[in-house]
């Protein structure tokens, strides 16, 4: 059958309405369907060509996306389109590209989406990897960067720097090196020993053994000046190997090394409890304050992002094309006192057993000192130790006898050399009996008896009372841990006759018996302070004024401690008279090991000293307290 021409010219009106339909689609859907696929992983539904007009898979242009992202690779991306711009058989969309990057750090960048449609009855997306992000071409990887942060660090309550950058050496060996391994280990004790550093040695043999043959193994890092002594003993042996550093130190190895920690290169350990926060090559604190205020220290790293790319001569080189600057680390104030600090580190430097000492300032509360010793670096056994004060106790029964008129400082308190209450017998040290005497006698030279016989008239409750008054047991923060002591309950007859002079239950801790001391000093408790900024939320609560008659009777007798009782070392002393009490405290059934304890004060300074297992407290904290005091006054 022929058509007619007005038929034939209606065919073709339809069929060039048809071939309109199939190419009607806009950019805008393409782009549209790249931008939900990009995010969504799935490109399927986009077709593409590359710059040069051939076609490619949409799985290949995945894949070539996602071998852009290096480190970015499972980032969270959003991808926005905005307005497209058609001219002829080409289109171009500007796209809104923001990625989270690791810390919550956002970074927005603005790329374009070319489509094009020239050969084709549809419109396609060319692939390149510009449309990632402007600046990439084939072969980049986008990479990540951390930029550090400054740490800043503890400062005096001046502002002035008790920790700072100093330079050290680690000395190490490399198994390759080793050529005579008996002489090697006999050659770094002897050096180790002149600068008094304990390396374990024994260990060596076997890390050596099981370590690649170039390694570096890591034996001590000196600060110079200590590595500078032994540097002709060690640099000549067979296998050391050695690498300079800058790390933040304290003033000197122990200056207040428990209380302060140290900063060392983060460990496996440090990582792996805080991988968004620590990486590979970062610093990190290690007790003390440095752990506790890290992040405030250390500040927040800034992250960089950079396009690696090999250069031309084979070498990899990074563009940095963002960076999110990094928040550096805010000082952390503090009330230690490098003078007394020192002379507290000192102090405690020729004694061999662990020993410990806090210094406060009686006017105001601030800790001056806290020193740990033999090991500086070792358990803060000044604020956190929980031991028996010992006679030291008498201090703060003393203060309560007096306070609730049992005695007064001449009231005659029998001293036998034995004491029996309920079927326990209390003695002296040495067996010693001072028979009827005054009862600023019987505190100055510590008859445990008399002050047993005082108990039931001093009661449970009146020792709580005493101890509350001197701040024992109180609701205290300084800002890092701190133990504020536990008063014995007093419950029977022989605990509190044992607790009146610091035996039973009472455990307490040298910055809290330091702490009671300043107390008596000043006639009021008040909070001991360290760590001034950031403050402490709750730093605790002044106490009420002491009894005036009772804390003058009490600080004579401190007083005669020194003059005729058992700190008579003391008395010639440089410096304004020092006030008193000794101690010696057992601390378990059957041994007849005891804690050398002295508490007391000079001026604005008080103090407290505990040594472990050194006698009486004449024998041990009298000598530190000595060393101290002269060191302070020079």
């Amino acid at each position: 059958m022929r058509r007619t021409t007005a038929g034939i010219a209606a065919l073709l009106v339809l069929a060039a309405g048809g071939l309109a339909g199939c190419s009607a689609d806009p950019p805008e859907d393409a782009v549209s369907a790249f931008v939900a696929g990009w995010q969504s992983g799935d490109l399927n539904d986009v077709g593409f060509v590359t710059a040069s007009g051939s076609g490619i898979a949409a799985p290949e242009v995945l894949t070539g996306i996602r071998e852009l992202y290096g480190d970015l690779t499972g980032q969270p991306l959003a991808v926005s389109a905005g307005k497209t711009t058609t001219t002829g058989d080409d289109a171009s969309t500007p796209i809104t590209v923001k990625w989270t990057l690791p810390g919550g750090v956002e970074w927005s960048y603005q790329s374009t989406v070319r489509a094009t449609k020239a050969g084709r009855d549809d419109w396609a997306v060319i692939w390149e990897p510009a449309l990632v992000q402007p600046e990439l071409a084939t072969g980049d990887k986008l990479r990540l960067r951390r930029v550090a942060s400054d740490r800043a660090t503890i400062q005096d309550a001046d502002g002035k720097p008790l920790v700072g950058p100093q330079k050290v050496v680690v000395i190490g060996v490399s198994p390759e090196k080793i050529t005579d391994f008996t002489k090697l280990r006999n050659g770094l004790a002897a050096a180790f020993k002149k600068v008094a550093v304990d390396v374990d040695l024994d260990a060596l043999k076997g890390r050596v053994d099981a370590a690649d043959p170039g390694a570096f193994i890591d034996l001590v890092t000196l600060r110079r000046a200590d590595y500078d002594k032994i540097r002709n003993q060690v640099r000549p042996l067979p296998g050391t190997v050695f690498r300079e550093e800058t790390r933040q130190l304290a003033p000197t190895r122990a200056f207040a090394r428990a209380l302060l920690g140290t900063v060392d290169a983060a460990t496996k350990e440090d990582i792996e409890a805080r991988p968004d926060v620590l990486k590979v090559g970062d610093q990190a604190g290690h007790g003390g304050l440095q752990q506790k205020y890290d992040d405030t220290l250390r500040g927040t790293a800034g992250l960089s992002v950079v396009i690696s790319r090999e250069a031309a001569d084979g070498a990899v080189e990074d563009d940095p094309i963002f960076q999110s600057d990094p928040v550096d680390g805010k000082p952390v104030k503090v009330t230690i006192d490098t003078a007394t600090q020192n002379a507290a580190d000192k102090a405690l430097a020729g004694e061999k057993q662990p020993s410990s000492m806090v210094a406060i300032r009686v006017s105001d509360g601030a800790v001056l000192a806290v020193a740990n010793g033999p090991d500086a670096g070792g358990v803060n056994t000044a604020l956190t130790g929980q031991v028996p004060p010992g006679s030291t106790f008498k201090m703060v029964s003393g203060y309560g006898v007096l306070a609730r008129d049992v005695v007064t400082a001449d009231t005659v308190v029998d001293c036998p050399k034995t004491f029996t209450v309920d079927g326990r017998e209390f003695k002296n040290s040495h067996d010693e009996a001072l028979g009827k005497v005054p009862f600023h006698v019987d505190f100055a030279k510590s008859c445990n008896t008399a002050f047993a016989s005082l108990a039931p008239k001093l009661t449970a409750a009146g020792l709580q009372e005493a101890s509350t008054a001197l701040g024992l047991g109180g609701a205290w923060d300084m800002g890092i841990e701190a133990y504020t002591g536990e008063v014995s309950d007093g419950g029977t007859g022989t605990e509190l006759a044992a607790a009146i002079f610091g035996q039973g239950s009472t455990v307490v801790s040298p910055v809290a018996m330091a702490a009671a001391t300043a107390a008596v000093a000043k006639g009021q408790f008040q909070p001991p302070k360290l760590v001034l900024d950031p403050a402490p939320a709750k730093p605790g609560e002044a106490g009420p004024q002491l009894d005036p008659e009772a804390v003058a009777s009490l600080r004579e007798m401190m007083r005669e401690v020194v003059t005729d009782g058992t700190g008579t070392a003391l008395k010639s002393v440089p410096g304004k008279p020092v006030h008193g009490k000794t101690g010696t405290a057992e601390f378990e059934n059957g041994s007849e090991d005891t804690h050398s304890w002295f508490v007391g004060y000079q001026d604005d300074v008080a103090f407290a000293v505990m040594v472990q297992k050194g006698g009486a407290g004449s024998e041990a904290a009298v000598p530190i307290v000595k060393r101290f005091l002269t060191e302070l006054n020079k």
